[in-house]
């Protein structure tokens, strides 16, 4: 997916007053301001709750569901080759977002309030989750090629220690 693309789709999102964050290689492109390489999808964790909403704004922008994992992740694909990898989170009281089952030993997942950050596409501000919580969530599987480059431009940023595999 192209900046423009993940921009309209953020767009739509926020303005039917939806909660998003990019994750993945868009979220950590948005933390370093730079499109370091191009990207097959866009990763956006989002409130379980909300999901039914995400669904509709994402259909009328062409996409449709390809894989449904629920609660844990849902995909979508547009016939144009767009991609939407959604990751459901549960908020808590104390801000922690929890994703069903998706921990590398299949128990949840947590995002903690440090985790939800914010970053650059272009010269426009967009939510993401910050630089700490993508390479705590990087653990606990084998790294793609993709994977070491991002995690590795992400500690050279921001002076964090990378840890096997990586």
């Amino acid at each position: 997916m192209r900046a423009a693309e993940v921009l309209a789709l953020l767009d739509s999102l926020q303005a039917e007053g939806l909660r998003v964050w990019l994750d993945g290689g868009w979220g950590v492109d948005a933390l370093l301001a730079e499109e370091t390489r191009t990207h097959e999808d866009v990763d956006l964790v989002i409130e379980l709750e909300a999901l039914p909403d995400v669904l509709k704004v994402l259909k009328t922008l062409g996409f449709l569901m390809a894989e449904d994992h629920r609660p844990t992740r849902v995909v979508l694909r547009a016939s144009d080759g767009r991609q939407a990898d959604l990751h459901p989170v549960t908020f808590t009281g104390d801000g922690t977002g929890w994703q069903r089952g998706a921990s590398s030993d299949g128990s949840d997942c947590a995002y903690p309030p440090w985790g939800f950050g914010e970053g650059f596409i272009g010269d426009r501000v967009v939510p993401c989750l910050t630089a700490e919580l993508q390479l705590e969530h990087h653990k606990g599987y084998e790294p793609r090629d993709h994977d070491r480059a991002d995690m590795a431009h992400l500690a050279g940023r921001f002076g964090l220690t990378l840890v096997d595999p990586y």
